[in-house]
């Protein structure tokens, strides 16, 4: 389980093709790593993965076909990535509960400065709409962020200078794609309601 508030922006360094899936040797950045073991869970740009090996200053972790296939960013050396540690149940929730379970990939439609902060509007795949709302939580590259407005599937964000210079999101682009996960709290009563739905039509 995480937060969405990044810890650390790391780089891919090398990719190694195994049957079925990738490994990726990650740089960790500023990434405290002393207290990281192999087993343990890091979020890299919003995919929850599992560190399976620690060595020379970068931790390495495998990537399914099929994460691959349901992610972007992954499958490049050099892309910078955005990496939290799992939390503890004794930390503080900063942004709001995250599995680490991507379930769509968004567009960046614009990525424009207004003042000090980045207008950011990303287009949703139509499945994860129903669980985003206005002033809701919506993590994006593994980013704890708050959805400001909804025009159809467009989805409007502002990004503050501290969010800029911590994670990678400075770097996007319109065009650009991006890695989404809706609010747990949000899918899970949607999911409550489409069970009860049948029952209270009765």
């Amino acid at each position: 389980m995480f937060t969405g508030i990044i810890e650390a922006v790391g780089e891919i360094k090398q990719i190694t093709p195994k049957a079925n899936a990738l490994s990726l040797h990650i740089a960790p950045g500023k990434l405290d790593m002393s207290d990281v073991k192999i087993g343990d869970s890091i979020a890299v740009s919003g995919v929850c993965l599992t560190v399976t090996s620690l060595a020379d200053n970068r931790f390495t972790v495998d990537v399914s076909d099929e994460t691959l296939r349901c992610t972007h960013g992954l499958n490049s050396v050099h892309n910078l990535v955005n990496l939290e540690k799992a939390m503890r149940l004794s930390d503080r929730l900063g942004g709001h509960l995250v599995s680490g379970h991507v379930e769509g990939v968004g567009e960046v439609i614009q990525f424009e400065p207004v003042g000090e902060n980045i207008r950011f509007v990303i287009k949703s795949p139509a499945a994860l709409l129903k669980y985003i709302t206005v002033k809701g939580s919506l993590t994006v590259n593994g980013v704890s962020l708050t959805v400001n407005q909804i025009d159809g599937d467009h989805l409007e964000i502002n990004l503050i200078p501290h969010t800029l210079a911590e994670t990678n999101l400075k770097h996007l682009k319109p065009g650009e794609r991006v890695n989404l996960e809706s609010d747990m709290l949000a899918r899970y009563v949607a999911r409550l309601m489409d069970v009860a739905s049948p029952t209270l039509s009765k």
